[in-house]
């Protein structure tokens, strides 16, 4: 009687979970080891040594991204309402416009921020909608090649939605390929020269959007440019502060802004000037 051999397969999402605890574990010894061999004070001051080393810096924050997107994709949708509290919406998305404004100068991007209102709080993951936008700046970034270069992130507080857009200056998406950007590894084409993402980073957009209970919406012209609009319910939470003080996670040692935009940026934001 021959031997059969019987395989038990595990869901799909199990071993992206696996492979992603695996590859964290890597990238740690790999930025330990990173930070012994040029540490910020021999960094300062020899530009060789920098330059070389802000090449591994962004390499490994590369990594990292897209060992969160393949995460994030892997998990099961989040219950809405989870981890969510009231936060100044106006005030998170210009803050992160203004910390990206120096890597975006770097590819001569203008970036600009517009608020119908100076403040507006309703009912977020901040970690969550930072990681949104930032998501979004990237694409934004990447596609914004040639002529113009502008990115603008406005914010538009209506009675029941407010509307976060991320509008470019860039190449635009050709129409046929506006029905499926939201799907995973369906953007062929998109971005010359590379790197190119996986496809990834959009879904896990709508992902975040859909879990606050909202949705996202594209509009782009080829050739022209693309917005990017994400609208959250115009709502707050009954969280308390003890609550609150529970919940919020630490920085984790790591440029949360750098490690979003790390594949639309050039080696020099990885230099000892942009890391401080």
């Amino acid at each position: 009687m021959s031997e059969k051999l019987f395989y038990q397969e595990e869901p799909t999402g199990e071993v992206l979970q696996q492979v992603s605890s695996q590859l964290r574990l890597s990238l740690a010894n790999i930025h330990g080891a990173l930070s012994r061999l040029a540490p910020p004070d021999a960094r300062d001051g020899a530009a060789e040594v920098d330059l070389n080393a802000a090449v591994l810096c962004q390499s490994y924050y590369r990594i990292l991204r897209i060992v969160n997107n393949l995460a994030d994709a892997s998990e099961p949708p989040r219950r809405e309402g989870k981890g969510q509290h009231n936060e100044d919406i106006v005030a998170l998305c210009q803050g992160v416009a203004e910390r990206a404004e120096g890597p975006a100068a770097l590819l001569g991007i203008a970036l600009a921020f517009r608020s119908n209102k100076p403040r507006q709080y309703i009912a977020i993951d901040k970690d969550r909608i930072e990681r949104l936008l930032l998501n979004l700046l990237s694409n934004a970034f990447k596609f914004t090649g040639t002529g113009e270069k502008k990115v603008t992130v406005t914010v538009r507080v209506e009675a029941e939605f407010v509307h976060i857009t991320v509008a470019d200056t860039g190449c635009g998406i050709p129409e046929e390929q506006l029905p499926t950007i939201f799907e995973r590894c369906r953007q062929p084409g998109r971005m010359e020269p590379p790197p190119h993402g996986l496809g990834l980073g959009l879904g896990v957009c709508k992902r975040i959007a859909q879990e606050h209970g909202g949705s996202m919406r594209a509009l782009s012209v080829a050739g022209k440019g693309t917005a990017m609009t994400v609208s959250l319910p115009n709502r707050k939470a009954p969280v308390s502060v003890k609550e609150r003080q529970i919940l919020v996670e630490p920085a984790g040692g790591f440029n949360r802004t750098l490690v979003e935009l790390s594949d639309a940026l050039p080696k020099q934001a990885f230099t000892q000037k942009y890391l401080d």
